[in-house]
């Protein structure tokens, strides 16, 4: 065949990226909080990040494991929190389903208290840029700016982030926290 005005170049690198870029672009990045204050703690929390990255999508980033003492409630044992950040495409409210799916897998009762001793709590704080309230799920997390054991190790992931409601960066909200609750690294 003769070379005219109808060849076509096809280089499978230049697909391959364009493809890439556009799964991405339909995927959101999600920040959950995870936290648990009994059984064996680093277990669980190894255990959920496990299951979020086979059932929500691919973990791309975890904070340290922070400890801290239980907010809201008294108790004996103490929390360990971190921030996972992941890839999905799937929609908020299938996530928090699954979240509360593999919460129970781990073990957690949920009572009517709010605050009480758990193995297991996963909280979605970002949704990528978006603002959700339904009665079931409110983006970003309505109390994440008021908490230390939330802001420290998000810092760990995204200090720069701007929270979208609010309209500040991760480290100037851990600047205006409130809680002054002691939070240090554990692992």
């Amino acid at each position: 065949m003769e070379a005219g005005i109808f060849d076509i170049h096809f280089d499978s690198r230049d697909f391959f990226v364009s493809f890439t870029d556009q799964i991405e672009e339909t995927m959101a990045k999600v920040y959950f909080l995870l936290g648990g204050n009994l059984g064996d703690r680093e277990q669980i929390l190894s255990n959920a990040i496990e299951k979020m990255n086979n059932a929500i999508g691919s973990v791309v980033d975890c904070s340290a494991i922070y400890e801290t003492e239980p907010w809201g409630f008294d108790h004996e044992l103490n929390f360990l929190n971190q921030v996972v950040v992941v890839n999905s495409d799937l929609e908020a409210i299938q996530i928090l389903d699954i979240t509360q799916g593999i919460e129970k897998d781990l073990g957690r009762i949920r009572k009517k208290n709010q605050y009480s001793a758990r193995t297991i709590d996963i909280d979605i704080l970002f949704y990528g840029e978006e603002r959700i309230v339904s009665e079931r799920l409110e983006v970003p997390h309505p109390r994440f700016q008021e908490r230390m054991f939330a802001l420290l190790p998000m810092m760990d992931v995204r200090e720069d982030l701007i929270h979208p409601v609010i309209g500040k960066s991760i480290k100037e909200l851990l600047e205006d926290c409130p809680d002054k609750m002691e939070v240090k690294k554990y692992k």
